[in-house]
C-alpha cells in the first residue's frame, strides 16, 4: 500500500501538463476554499471554482475496469463502496459551498478531460455573468 501515491500520479501529471499547456493556472492537491480540509482535490481552479479529481480505476470503482481481489472479497467490496460513498459526499459538499466538482478516470485521455474542464469553466463564467 505504501506504493500507492496520493498525488502526482501519471494520470494527474498528464492532465496538469495539458491544463498548463492550454493556459490554465491552478493549485495542486489543495482544499477548495470554504470546504472540509480533509477532502483535497487533485486540481483546483480558484477563479471559476472548479475542483478536479482524477480518480484511479481500482480505488474509485471504475465501471469499465473494476475487478475485486479474490482474497477477502467481502472486505474489499465494503472498502471500495465506502470510497465511492465518500466521493459522492465530497461532490455534494463542494456543490453546497459553490464549487463545481469534476471527476475524470485515470484511463481517460488528458485532452478530453481538459476539454470537459474548459466547458465547465465557460459555463461557470456564463452563470456568474447572469447572476
Amino acid at each position: 500500500m505504501r506504493r500507492n501515491r496520493c498525488r502526482d500520479t501519471a494520470a494527474e501529471l498528464a492532465v496538469r501538463r495539458e491544463l498548463h499547456r492550454r493556459g490554465y493556472r491552478f493549485l495542486v492537491d489543495a482544499t477548495p476554499a470554504g470546504t472540509n480540509r480533509r477532502r483535497r482535490a487533485d486540481v483546483v481552479l480558484r477563479g471559476p471554482r472548479i475542483a478536479l479529481f482524477v480518480d484511479g480505476c481500482f480505488w474509485h470503482s471504475c465501471p469499465e475496469h473494476l475487478h475485486l481481489p479474490r482474497a477477502n472479497a467481502d472486505w474489499w467490496r465494503a472498502k471500495l463502496a465506502s470510497v465511492v460513498a465518500r466521493d459522492r459526499d465530497t461532490d455534494r459538499h463542494l456543490l453546497e459551498h459553490g464549487w463545481w466538482p469534476t471527476r475524470a478516470w485515470e484511463h481517460e485521455d488528458p485532452a478530453d478531460v481538459v476539454d470537459d474542464v474548459a466547458v465547465a469553466v465557460r459555463l461557470r463564467r456564463i452563470l456568474a455573468a447572469l447572476a
